[in-house]
């Protein structure tokens, strides 16, 4: 059994990792600002406390999470006693060579594993990504016709576990994608199936899906940084799949079609 230390531990990826952590025995952290395990990446003084005999961390940083607090934070860990560090990141960053968001986690001299998602399937039942666009059976995005192989969190978090608890995965990077691609009409098509209802999709222009989001409240740097990856579907930037789920577990990931069913069972989109 290892000690664990989840940041984002009540994330999409984080809460499932945590779960699986939990199940399978392992003495697993839950960090936040107002848990138990008090975490703030905005406050160095709750680093070393909850670093403190841990043994791996995955490690979810946040969209203001600059280059510097990166380092610090993996210099304190690795001060900490810290064997295993697994990073969520994101799939096609790495175009001009080691992407600097990575740079600190790669350069630690400690046992560590990079994970790469694409699009979540889970941001469809997202309250704050498009599950009200869903249940108003309209979703607007700049994506246009594109294609995207939308991973199920639930892979990620399969993939993370491993990453964390065995060995085999050190200096690894693993891109992860589902086993297929589909535009965003495609996948609001099987969704509207299996709910029982019609869910469509509406292309607008990337500036003007920037106007929707931040009029909702939504941060402009947030929103141009969310329009512009979709804006890049519509281009044909992620048509294409990944590997990575069959080379750290030995099994393709899940469908979207199989996201879909589960999803719908729970009623998230009745």
């Amino acid at each position: 059994m290892t000690e664990i230390l989840v940041l984002g531990a009540s994330g999409k990826t984080g809460s499932r990792v945590l779960t699986r952590l939990t199940s399978l025995g392992h003495s697993v952290r839950a960090a936040s600002r107002s848990g138990a395990t008090r975490f703030d990446w905005a406050d160095r003084t709750t680093w070393a406390p909850a670093l403190a005999g841990v043994e791996a961390v995955y490690i979810v940083p946040t969209e203001t999470l600059g280059l510097p607090e990166r380092a610090d934070f993996v210099a304190a860990a690795k001060e900490a006693g810290v064997r295993r560090l697994v990073q969520l990141s994101v799939r096609g960053i790495d175009e001009g060579g080691v992407p600097p968001t990575e740079a600190a986690v790669r350069e630690s001299g400690l046992e560590w594993t990079i994970l790469r998602p694409c699009w979540f399937a889970q941001n469809f039942a997202a309250a704050d990504f498009f599950l009200p666009e869903v249940l108003a059976g309209e979703v607007s995005t700049p994506a246009g016709d594109g294609r995207e192989p939308f991973i199920d969190a639930e892979d990620i978090a399969d993939v993370a576990v491993a990453a964390l608890t065995a060995d085999g995965h050190d200096g690894r990077t693993y891109e992860l994608s589902g086993p297929e691609t589909l535009s965003f009409a495609e996948a609001l098509a099987l969704i509207g199936e299996a709910a029982g209802r019609d869910v469509r999709h509406r292309h607008v222009p990337p500036a003007v899906y920037v106007e929707n989001l931040t009029g909702a409240g939504i941060p402009r740097d947030d929103a141009e940084a969310v329009a512009g990856f979709l804006a890049g579907i519509g281009e044909g930037a992620d048509d294409f799949l990944s590997d990575g789920v069959r080379q750290a577990l030995g099994r393709e990931p899940r469908s979207f079609r199989d996201y879909v069913r589960a999803t719908a069972a729970t009623g998230v989109w009745s």
